[in-house]
């Protein structure tokens, strides 16, 4: 665990603590008004040949071999190319997210029992661009919030990402057991674009 890693596990309780306020009334924003079943969530073990046989479910279109349907994307577009050790190779595909511009999954229903995300990615561009994943949330009144949870240094060849905490689940705390996030994936840096593929989550001890 890196020491920017360790601080922000300190981090949480503060950084939570004001969302977990009681309010006189709650409201669903639009990330959970989307949000996927929390039982739909097929498991596989995508990460296995990196010594990671933990089981994770793919995000709604987080392969992009269907397309990137319920994406909401901003200068981003699918690109035909596969990571190569995608077990979803339906249809060559990727999702390129060139400098300046962002893309954001669809929702996702999470618990205390979804801790970490992990996904493929490599450049396409400059070596000295990296990836920022924020998770994005709603508090009790549906305002929706960003969190940084991960930046992805530049590699030219495509690499499972290390596992990214969720963060947010740590809000099913709140009433229902269970909230919703997406996740956000921007390049940062000097000109640098990047490609994604096979976004996952991981529903710890449902392997």
């Amino acid at each position: 665990m890196t020491l920017s890693t360790s601080r922000l596990w300190l981090a949480l309780p503060l950084i939570l603590a004001a969302f977990l306020v009681p309010v006189s009334r709650a409201e669903a924003g639009p990330i959970v008004t989307s949000a996927t079943d929390c039982s739909d969530q097929t498991l596989e073990q995508p990460f296995a040949a990196w010594g990671d046989p933990a089981s994770y479910f793919l995000v709604p279109n987080g392969s992009f071999s269907g397309g990137a349907d319920g994406w909401k994307l901003s200068k981003a577009s699918v690109v035909a190319e596969n990571q190569p050790n995608s077990s979803h190779a339906e249809t060559d595909a990727a999702l390129r997210i060139p400098a300046g511009g962002s893309a954001t999954s669809p929702a996702v229903c999470v618990g205390l029992e979804h801790p970490t995300a992990r996904f493929f990615a490599r450049t396409d561009g400059s070596v000295l661009s990296t990836l920022q994943v924020e998770v994005l949330f709603e508090d009790a009144l549906g305002a929706v919030h960003a969190l940084p949870i991960g930046v992805v240094l530049p590699s030219g060849k495509w690499q499972p990402t290390l596992p990214l905490p969720v963060v947010a689940n740590l809000l099913a705390l709140l009433p229902g057991e269970h909230t919703a996030v997406s996740f956000r994936f921007t390049p940062l840096g000097l000109g640098g674009g990047w490609l994604i593929d096979d976004v996952y989550v991981d529903p710890y001890g449902k392997g």
